[in-house]
């Protein structure tokens, strides 16, 4: 139940520590940002608070999400309603925190009244944003057990298509969950990529049988494949034999930066459904257990940082726990109970399962 709650709490620690590079007008790069940090003392010396150190809608929205999992649903159906119903009342609260645009215009596209097509929304050209992989590490948490894929691929893409209606948005709620079942069943993190690599097929099965968009689909469900392909080949994890990822003699934070830019599609690391994951998975890859390390790359970036560190933040949690981490940068942070409360409930359930 602990390693639940730091998933929830890392979360948004992650998302509070990249947001605020990005709520600036310009942003900023890599290196500067970690000059700041040491100016401000480091991480150990930081206390995360609301008014210094606001999460952004990642958050909000994975919260929505969370909420809608631990209601007492009858079948899936319901349960899309009722996120439907959670997303709609939060996309007020969104214009504050600078959300990502498909989240927000995919949000006003949801239909709470309409019983059977609440959450069908139309194809979105521009859904391909980072929003789907960052609300969806719960949907992992709940539906972790093997047994249970088939449930973690629907629902993970049901839930990313309601605001990100585009193969590299929705690939990535279910990349994001996808790890998050890895972490709590106890894969090793290099499989992690060629695994979810293996899912993807049974993801477009799925969506093959819902008949919903297949047309607009297919001109755009290669390049989430052939991203994560590249870039498993050029860590040298693409095939079962290979156990250790590679990476770069050189890989301090400016060429991260240039790496994370290679990586995306507009010269902004993290910035979409294929990269945002990718990062945080990089980052986990190369900091292991130390979670300085982990913060620098995946948090500290000059690309789309409360994206990248939200995912890397709860997978860090579900893998080690709070033991390694400063306690200013949880106890006061916003939403600390609710998130404590949404870990222990995610637990339960996902515990007592038959």
């Amino acid at each position: 139940m602990d390693k639940f709650k730091a998933a929830l709490l890392l979360g948004a620690v992650g998302d509070a520590l990249g947001y605020r590079n990005i709520s600036r007008e310009n942003s900023v790069l890599g290196p500067k940002i970690q000059e700041e940090l040491k100016e401000l003392g480091g991480l150990d010396k930081l206390v995360l608070s609301a008014e210094k150190w606001p999460v952004s809608d990642n958050t909000f929205m994975h919260v929505a999400t969370a909420e809608a999992l631990i209601t007492d649903y009858w079948c899936l159906d319901d349960l899309y309603r009722e996120m439907v119903k959670r997303y709609v009342e939060i996309v007020e609260k969104l214009p504050g925190r600078r959300p990502d645009p498909a989240t927000a215009e995919g949000c006003l596209q949801l239909k709470p009244d309409n019983y059977l097509l609440a959450w069908h929304t139309p194809f979105n050209e521009k859904g391909s944003g980072f929003g789907a992989a960052t609300k969806a590490m719960c949907i992992g948490m709940r539906y972790w057990k093997p047994e249970r894929l088939e449930t973690l691929i629907e629902v993970s893409i049901e839930c990313g298509r309601m605001t990100h209606n585009h193969p590299t948005g929705f690939l990535g709620s279910l990349c994001t969950a996808l790890f998050v079942s890895y972490a709590i069943q106890g894969k090793p993190l290099v499989q992690w990529g060629r695994d979810m690599m293996k899912v993807v097929p049974m993801a477009e099965e799925f969506c093959k049988k819902t008949i919903r968009h297949m047309a607009e689909y297919q001109e755009h469900w290669f390049y989430f494949e052939a991203k994560w392909q590249f870039y498993l080949e050029e860590r040298k994890i693409a095939e079962d034999q290979d156990n250790k990822a590679i990476f770069p003699d050189r890989y301090d934070a400016e060429e991260r930066d240039k790496t994370y830019r290679k990586w995306s599609s507009e010269g902004r690391g993290g910035r979409r459904g294929h990269d945002a994951p990718m990062i945080a998975y990089d980052a986990l890859l190369g900091a292991g257990d130390n979670w300085t390390e982990l913060c620098n790359r995946a948090m500290f970036h000059g690309g789309e940082s409360g994206a990248t560190g939200s995912i890397a933040g709860s997978l860090y949690g579900l893998l080690y726990g709070l033991t390694t981490i400063p306690k200013g940068l949880y106890q006061d942070l916003e939403h600390k109970d609710k998130l404590e409360h949404l870990g222990e409930a995610l637990y339960r359930l996902s515990s007592e399962e038959k």
